[in-house]
């Protein structure tokens, strides 16, 4: 049996700080990386962010190709041209997230919370707008309840009253010939 291809990328960031002396007496920091992609295990290190997307780019380009390759090379070609479009995105705004994480963690944590916030928010709003329309189809589908029959007994019972006080006044009317 022929394995699937891949539909997931996860990758692990981790970086290391060296704070220094330079050579002309001023303190100075480097921060190096090594990223690694889970599921094959391939590790890149860096000290430039451009690299650790550059490498992630690769690895999702080559999952796309993978993904694709029983499409027509026109179909690969716009699948993989969409797919990139996203990491051109993730490539501008991945160096800025990385850098304002390190300035200052707790308000990146504050970020990652609220968007995850939102997609819970999302997700709950999707789910109750299901329960209700599952609600409503239960509602079309069951029976007559208890209530519902004593309400229609109710109902038949006046209307019966009502005919026979409609009876009584056509038995009072003088009758023709």
């Amino acid at each position: 049996m022929a394995k699937p291809p891949a539909d997931t990328a996860s990758f692990v960031l981790r970086f290391t700080q060296k704070v220094f002396q330079a050579e002309d007496g001023q303190h100075d920091v480097q921060w190096r990386g090594v990223i690694q992609h889970v599921q094959g295990g391939d590790e890149k290190r860096f000290s430039d962010f451009e690299a650790a997307t550059k490498f992630i780019q690769t690895k999702l380009t080559e999952m796309t190709v993978e993904a694709t390759a029983d499409k027509s090379p026109e179909e690969q070609k716009g699948i993989l041209a969409k797919s990139l479009d996203i990491w051109k995105k993730v490539t501008e705004d991945a160096p800025k997230v990385v850098m304002e994480t390190i300035k200052d963690p707790m308000k990146q944590v504050a970020n990652i919370q609220s968007q995850i916030q939102e997609v819970g928010d999302n997700i709950g709003q999707r789910i109750n707008e299901r329960i209700d329309q599952a609600t409503s189809e239960i509602e079309e589908l069951r029976g007559p309840s208890k209530s519902d029959f004593k309400q229609l007994l109710d109902v038949v019972q006046q209307l019966s009253e009502q005919v026979r006080a409609l009876n009584a006044k056509v038995d009072k009317l003088p009758k023709q010939q």
